[in-house]
Formats: C-alpha cells, structure tokens, sequence
C-alpha cells in the first residue's frame, strides 16, 4: 500500500512521505487562491479544494486544509473564517451546520511514542458533523469524534469523545451540560 492508501484506510503512515507532500502543496497553492479571491471566484474555486460541496454550502476565507478532498459539506452548512481542517481522514459536515470562525478540526493524530513520533509515524481518524449541528468559534475537534444531530458545541470547547444527538458541550475538555428543564 502507499502512504496514501494508508491514510485514508486509518493506518498507521509516513506523514512525511513525498507523495503525501506533493498533495499537501497542491492543496496549498489552491486554498491561497481561494483565500485571495473575491467573491465571484471563491464558490468555483472552493469546488475545486474540497472533495464534496453540496447545495449552498460555503467556506469562507481564510481557509486552511490539508487535502481538501476528504471534505464533505452537506446542504446549506457554512463555515465561518479562519477554520483548519486537516482532512488526513474525511470530514463529513452534514446539512444544516453552522460552524463558527477559528474552528479547528484534526483528523490526524502523531504516535506518542518519541521515537515513531520523529519518524514520522501518524494515524488518521475521520470526524462527523451530523446535521443541524452548531459549533461555536474557536472549538477544537479532535480525531475519530462524531458530533450527533442537533448538538450544540459551545465557543472553544475542546471536543475528545462523541457528542451525543441533541446534547450541548462546553469546556476542556467538553462535558455535556444538564439539559434545560
């Protein structure tokens, strides 16, 4: 297997391979257009980073990604400026979310062993976003988390487990409030 098939098959990869970089260039030198552009070019050139952009969804810019390709955005979700998407594994962002700005998303993890660590050694787990979700500015989800239906994502949260349908998290890490009574 490449690197790649590696990556996208959640295995452990060179992060630091040369065709892997080839493509993280790639995507660079497209979202840097994209994040210049003015509005009548971002819609065509936003389709032209991420790997699905459904109808009336948007990004907008600044942008940072590292694929693009294993980007999903379903119907009518938005994303708000600055976010980083490192896309090693899909993202999947269902229809009907907001995303606030400054929100980071990771689907890549480094080996916590030092030695595999310096070699280069990663793994990447993909993050879904179901639908009518909101996520507040500035929030961090980390590798592997699936954000349920309906939840709420509060500012700056730091998400390392699923979010259950309908439940609201807040702080670091993210802990599910009572619900409202």
């Amino acid at each position: 297997m490449t690197e790649y098939e590696k990556m996208i098959a959640s295995q452990p990869y060179n992060c630091m391979a040369p065709e892997l970089d080839l493509l993280r260039r790639e995507t660079a030198r497209r979202y840097r257009h994209f994040n210049r552009s003015d509005e009548e070019e971002q819609g065509v050139l936003l389709s032209e980073i991420v790997g699905e952009l459904a109808e009336g969804a948007f990004i907008c810019p600044p942008l940072y990604c590292t694929y693009g390709r294993h980007i999903h955005l379903g119907e009518r979700s938005y994303i708000n400026m600055g976010a980083t998407l490192l896309d090693n594994a899909p993202i999947r962002i269902g229809a009907d979310v907001m995303i606030g700005p400054n929100v980071q998303i990771y689907t890549a993890a480094h080996a916590l062993d030092a030695d595999e660590r310096i070699l280069g050694v990663e793994t990447a787990l993909p993050v879904t976003i179901e639908d009518r979700v909101w996520i507040g500015g500035g929030a961090i989800l980390l590798p592997g988390i699936t954000i349920g239906r309906e939840a709420i994502v509060g500012a700056g949260a730091v998400v390392t487990r699923d979010v259950p349908a309908g439940a609201r998290v807040v702080g670091n890490p993210a802990r599910i409030l009572p619900a409202r009574g």
